[in-house]
């Protein structure tokens, strides 16, 4: 008598196999990346020049270098008088079950402002990233859309936050050269924050916690910015380094581990640095041309000219040339101590939907006074975004 095998259990096991596993995989395909793509980046932190970039704008998820933003924002406050380093903090249960990397906040406690900055860039506690979200937006949904709305404002344009901390969320995105514009929007808008990053250990209810970024101790002059980590993510890295008269800020989102993203991280900035110390050609000042070997007039021989570099605002874009001339006039005597030597600089701008659109600009000021201004229009619910101006410009309007 012949065997008979059954073959039910084989259809029954390849059935359950397409019909779980396969719309797992498709679901995981389509709700984004499912795994970190290397990208790089390295600016002068001078003039924002990129000096080095790979996939500098792919999409990928930022883990805790999100809470650089949320720094910024804390940063924001101080200026703007609603918080004092010395201002606490009340602690709700949603912010204490946040999951590690966390402080251990308990419901009902408060912390002040100084030691939560503290407690982010070394620490990068969760627990406190929410804790900030709460006091100052009420909520974090509404933080995080002050997040993207700032990122707006820094020109992030590839970067939405959802949370406050970087914990795992399919719509939080940022690119290597968003973080390296916000790192350097950290350093010139809030220089005198900036210290906190170079934080190498914080003590907190009788514990000691290390800043996670080791390079602090590792690389000559690197002094922050901040380290982030998902698994999502792989090992993410923002640092700023200071040799001399010359800063450049280096981003890394991917890195298989620590270790090899702060290899990484060394030898672009390494790369940096030469690039930036290279001099610059100088075009021949010969009195004799190779070609007909006669002298050249005076006015004919070629000179270096350095581009004329000044700083100047922007307090809004138009659809109308007038409107945007009035906001100008406007800004300037709102902040007429900072404005009254700049020039109005009305500039068309197209959109992608071919759209005309015109910037309302002040321009011929000092660092100082742009950053100045800003910050006394933004008191009076202005508008209002530095910019450096690389060489002079040529706009249809000067006035």
């Amino acid at each position: 008598m012949k065997k008979i095998y059954s073959h039910r259990p084989i259809i029954h096991k390849l059935f359950l196999c397409f019909t779980t596993i396969m719309p797992l995989l498709c679901s995981m395909a389509l709700s984004g990346p499912a795994f970190a793509r290397y990208a790089s980046i390295v600016v002068n932190a001078e003039n924002g020049q990129i000096l080095l970039a790979t996939n500098a704008d792919t999409p990928n998820y930022p883990a805790s270098l999100t809470k650089m933003m949320t720094l910024y924002l804390m940063f924001e406050a101080l200026d703007d008088g609603k918080w004092t380093l010395n201002s606490r903090l009340n602690v709700s249960a949603r912010a204490a079950r946040q999951p590690a990397s966390r402080l251990g906040l308990k419901r009902g406690e408060t912390i002040t402002v100084k030691n939560a900055i503290l407690a982010l860039i070394t620490k990068s506690a969760n627990d406190v990233a929410t804790v900030v979200a709460e006091n100052l937006a009420s909520n974090e949904r509404n933080f995080a859309l002050k997040m993207t709305a700032m990122a707006r404002k820094l020109k992030m344009s590839r970067t939405t936050f959802r949370n406050s901390s970087g914990l795992p969320h399919r719509g939080q995105l940022s690119t290597a050269r968003d973080m390296a514009t916000l790192a350097r929007s950290l350093l010139l808008r809030h220089t005198k924050y900036y210290y906190f990053f170079s934080t190498k250990s914080f003590r907190y209810s009788g514990r000691t916690y290390k800043n996670h970024n080791k390079l602090l101790t590792k690389y000559k002059g690197l002094d922050g910015i901040k380290t982030g980590y998902i698994r999502a993510s792989g090992y993410n890295l923002v640092a700023s380094v200071k040799r001399g008269n010359k800063r450049l800020i280096g981003v890394i989102f991917g890195g298989n581990n620590s270790r090899h993203r702060n290899q990484k991280m060394r030898k672009l900035l390494d790369k940096g640095f030469k690039k930036i110390s290279k001099p610059l050609k100088i075009a021949s000042t010969s009195k004799f041309s190779s070609k007909n070997k006669k002298p050249l007039s005076e006015n004919r021989r070629t000179k270096k000219i350095r581009p004329h570099r000044t700083w100047g605002v922007q307090v809004g874009a138009y659809r109308k040339y007038s409107q945007a001339y009035i906001s100008a006039k406007s800004a300037k005597k709102i902040a007429m101590s900072q404005l009254s030597g700049g020039t109005i600089n009305i500039v068309p701008l197209k959109t992608r939907r071919g759209k005309l659109l015109y910037r309302a600009r002040i321009q011929g000021l000092s660092s100082k006074k742009a950053h100045r201004a800003c910050e006394i229009l933004e008191k009076k619910s202005r508008d209002c975004m530095e910019y450096l101006v690389k060489k002079l410009l040529l706009a249809s309007k000067t006035l």
